[in-house]
């Protein structure tokens, strides 16, 4: 059977045990049996030679037989239980007390992967049900030893069963997991320009590579398979291997215990010694970081899209206030997205460029390219990698490429150690068109990144010139500076019985009805609130109904009748005054504040992005850098003679001036005009379809 064929026969448990447990539980059954039958299957040829060799290292009384019995078994685990598939289904009377002796006879380093399952409550629940013999005798007519189904077929089919699983839980776009063509594409990406350099090393070729959200590790071990045995499609190879000689050690880290119990084990399985499965940690990558102070060669990751980091935020947050002595130090996003905090932990996990340097490839939605002000989080993590030069290649791929999601998505190449034409500069390229479509869609996923269009991509990265597909930025190009224009106040004021009735709506009038005293005080506070209540709307009936146009005009007039009327107001009760009797008159003068400056208008306030430019930008005496000030003078100067620059809002860290932000819009960069079709068309479509209605009202209506 291929892979296809496999998956449907396991999945096909779901009909025996649909009554017992829900759609969402399936995975409970079915992962955990996937895994210990290819355990069982691979475990078989040595059980004998481990049983042997248990029995003879109890009777020496050996305290830690670990090491000889991995020996026996050929693998970095074992199992000494007499059990496996076809002995537990011989005794079914006793079926669920000798599978759990079966699970308790794996090497301690295996039960930690299996505990992960939680499997003992299902053994339960399938043994109560009656379930427990159909379904381990259907694992059992399913092979899985490796000679049958090699170690990436194995991958596939635990992540087809991965794809279903999440299908059955209705998850959200950021739960998907990577599709192969794309993983292949990501890691030809993150050894683009280093393969000559891999391969001149032979077998002194040692390479770290790491993912931070792992899954059940398929990036790690398409990487691996990359550089050993390069890229091969239908028999033929594509990209031959960059070094089969390369000693490539795998690291991740997994938040889902079933995943993580799901690439532990393939591990174990793939790579004999355990190293690599050794490596693989469990937790949440963000809170705890569980291969802290270690840097990495190569790091690749597809973290979760749009989900939030609630449960990490105190830990996240204390880090991000550590500043650069934490990972998160250049800024937090916002909580409903964390696809930039795991952008910043791979950036800490890199190599200092003296000691080789490191490559980062990451695929994220398009929200980390422009969500955020300047200012704002998302903002300042681009600013920290654009202005450190360390975005190389920014690759939109087409849509539709998920299984859960067709929204657009990236690829961000990120590197310490750029080349010397790549210094200071960014390349976009535009994939969108490289795909073909899928001769059969799997759920959303309805298109397919084939090898030979992955060539392609990797062409034009490695070309490093602009065309149709391709455009080359400084890396300032996408930085700019947010500037605040102000205009002045004017208002007019007039006593008018209409303006004079808004007063009750102040806040500032309201609370001198009100009090926060308890008994006599309390009622005296009262009293002697609404009698200034009262005065004060018997002196603004006092009032000249004139239109005033300056405020200094018309609260000199107030001050003097509330003295004659030996009335004293507060200052906040003045202001709910003003604010009652006042309205915006652009004939009106000028607010002005104590010290004569004029005051701004918050509902004419503006903002203005100013390109950064290269080079040299110098401030005037007021910190307003040139170009935002010739910005100023051609583009608002002439269209608002009244307006000028709020020169208290500036940058915190270059102090100029307007807050810095940077965004990627990518496709501005890429945008071609489309020639609307001309307006005879369109009238003559309209008609043709006027024509088709009153048609169809005819045979309707019966008309003729």
């Amino acid at each position: 059977m291929n892979h296809s064929e496999i998956v449907s026969f396991i999945w096909g448990v779901a009909d025996l045990i649909r009554d017992t447990f829900k759609r969402g539980k399936y995975q409970d059954v079915i992962l955990p049996l996937t895994v210990l039958r290819r355990l069982d299957c691979v475990l078989a040829p040595t059980k004998p030679r481990v049983l042997e060799t248990q029995a003879k290292l109890r009777d020496r009384k050996l305290e830690n037989p670990d090491r000889q019995l991995q020996k026996a078994a050929g693998f970095a685990f074992y199992n000494t239980s007499r059990y496996d598939f076809e002995m537990l289904l011989a005794d079914a009377p006793h079926l669920a007390a000798n599978l759990r002796n079966f699970i308790a006879g794996f090497s301690p380093n295996m039960r930690e992967v299996l505990e992960k399952f939680d499997f003992d409550n299902t053994i339960s629940k399938l043994d109560e049900a009656g379930l427990l013999f159909q379904v381990l005798e259907r694992f059992k007519n399913v092979d899985l030893h490796p000679d049958k189904v090699d170690n990436p077929t194995m991958g596939t089919i635990f992540e087809e069963l991965l794809r279903k699983f999440n299908e059955a839980l209705n998850e959200n776009p950021g739960e998907h997991f990577t599709p192969r063509d794309v993983v292949h594409l990501m890691a030809s990406l993150l050894l683009a320009g280093d393969e000559d350099g891999i391969r001149r090393k032979g077998k002194g070729a040692v390479i770290s590579v790491y993912d931070p959200c792992c899954g059940s590790g398929g990036m790690l071990l398409i990487t691996k398979d990359h550089v050993l045995g390069g890229v091969c499609k239908n028999g033929e190879i594509i990209r031959p291997p960059v070094n089969p000689e390369a000693d490539i050690h795998l690291f991740g880290q997994e938040v889902n215990p079933e995943t993580w119990a799901v690439s532990k084990s393939d591990l174990f399985i793939k790579e004999p010694t355990g190293r690599d499965a050794d490596n693989i940690a469990f937790g949440s990558t963000l809170s705890n970081d569980r291969h802290v102070g270690r840097p990495f060669d190569y790091l690749i990751a597809n973290p979760p899209y749009g989900k939030d980091w609630k449960r990490d935020e105190e830990a996240v947050t204390v880090e991000h206030e550590r500043g650069p002595a934490g990972r998160f130090g250049p800024g937090l996003p916002r909580i409903s997205d964390g696809q930039l905090l795991f952008l910043l932990h791979m950036i800490a996990h890199m190599k200092e460029p003296k000691e080789g340097g490191s490559r980062v490839v990451i695929i994220m939605n398009g929200s980390p390219l422009f969500t955020g002000d300047s200012g704002s989080g998302e903002s300042e993590i681009r600013r920290f990698v654009l202005e450190n030069d360390l975005l190389e290649a920014l690759i939109a791929v087409p849509e539709q490429l998920f299984y859960n999601t067709g929204i657009a998505t990236y690829i961000w190449v990120i590197t310490n150690r750029k080349t010397a034409k790549r210094k200071g500069k960014v390349q976009l390229i535009d994939a969108t068109s490289f795909w073909v479509p899928m001769r059969k869609s799997l759920g959303d996923k309805r298109r397919v990144i084939p090898p030979e269009k992955a060539e392609e991509i990797l062409k034009l990265i490695g070309a490093y010139k602009e065309g149709e597909f391709v455009k080359i930025y400084p890396t300032k190009h996408f930085g700019f500076r947010k500037v605040m224009i102000e205009r002045p106040l004017r208002l007019n004021f007039q006593a008018s019985p209409e303006r004079i009735i808004r007063l009750e709506d102040e806040r500032a009038f309201q609370n001198l009805a009100q009090s926060k005293k308890k008994g006599e005080a309390a009622a005296k506070e009262l009293a002697e609130g609404r009698a200034l209540q009262e005065g004060i709307r018997s002196l603004l009936r006092t009032l000249p109904t004139k239109l005033f146009k300056d405020r200094e005009e018309f609260l000199g007039v107030l001050e003097a009748a509330a003295k004659k009327a030996g009335l004293k107001l507060p200052a906040p009760v003045i202001r709910a005054i003003l604010a009652a009797l006042s309205e915006r008159d652009e004939t009106a003068a000028v607010c002005r504040d104590k010290d004569g400056n004029p005051e701004p208008d918050g509902e004419l306030r503006d903002t203005e992005s100013v390109p950064l430019v290269n080079g040299s930008d110098p401030a005037d005496d007021q910190s307003v850098p040139a170009s935002v000030r010739a910005f100023f003078d051609r583009e608002v100067k002439p269209h608002v003679p009244d307006a000028w620059i709020d020169t208290n809002r500036r940058d915190a860290k270059d102090g100029l001036v307007g807050l810095i932000g940077y965004e990627i819009n990518f496709n501005r960069y890429f945008y071609k005009y489309a020639q609307p079709r001309p307006l005879e068309e369109i009238e003559a479509d309209i008609r043709a379809i006027e024509k088709d209605i009153m048609r169809m009202l005819a045979d309707v209506t019966g008309g003729g």
